[in-house]
């Protein structure tokens, strides 16, 4: 699939905040069509369990799938179980405009509702991850990221630069969701790079 149009294209009629609410719908219904969904979950999972393997990270944060997300959780299950010194983190919201927190997961780990119903572990340590995998709605060639539209990760890695921490940020996606441009923000921060079916970019 060629990469979908920029959301900013100037013969769009709609503002930027709307543009990207239309776009985000698109990106979310492409997602969920995509065909040959196992064989495309198969290989995202082999490329991301390759990088995984020649990283040096010991405290890791994933995140729980909705919407259609590529599940990370087997991945990263696998990773911990390799290693008794690594740690796998979940991110945790504490409130709609603070940066996300880390709690300690393991498959094993019981899990309650969190915010949006999402799950989290119903107790750990609170951590700073190394490196995040990152669930990205749509992605471009410049490793800019759209999320959902609330601002967590931006913040998230925001506060973690301020403090002195730049965690290796792994955006995980689909082609389907490849965009020219995501036209970013000021406040968008590019990750290091984004695994999809295809490989490691």
């Amino acid at each position: 699939m060629p990469p979908l149009s920029d959301p900013h294209d100037p013969a769009n009629p709609t503002t930027p905040i709307e543009s990207r609410r239309a776009l985000r719908a698109m990106l979310l219904d492409a997602r969920a069509s995509l065909p040959d969904r196992v064989a495309h979950d198969a290989e995202l999972t082999r490329h991301l369990a390759d990088l995984l393997r020649a990283l040096p990270v010991k405290r890791l944060a994933a995140y729980w799938p909705t919407q259609g997300e590529f599940d990370a959780l087997t991945v990263l299950a696998r990773w911990l179980g390799a290693d008794a010194t690594r740690h796998a983190l979940l991110p945790v919201v504490t409130d709609k405009f603070s940066p996300l927190q880390f709690r300690r997961w393991t498959p094993e780990c019981e899990m309650t509702p969190g915010a949006y119903n999402i799950p989290i572990p119903r107790s750990g340590e609170v951590e700073t991850p190394d490196a995040l995998l990152i669930p990205c709605v749509g992605f471009d060639a410049q490793r800019y990221r759209i999320g959902y539209g609330g601002g967590f990760y931006d913040r998230t890695l925001a506060a973690l630069h301020a403090a002195g921490h730049r965690p290796r940020t792994i955006g995980i996606a689909f082609e389907a969701n490849r965009l020219e441009s995501i036209a970013p923000r000021s406040h968008d921060i590019a990750l290091d790079c984004i695994v999809t079916e295809r490989g490691v970019f």
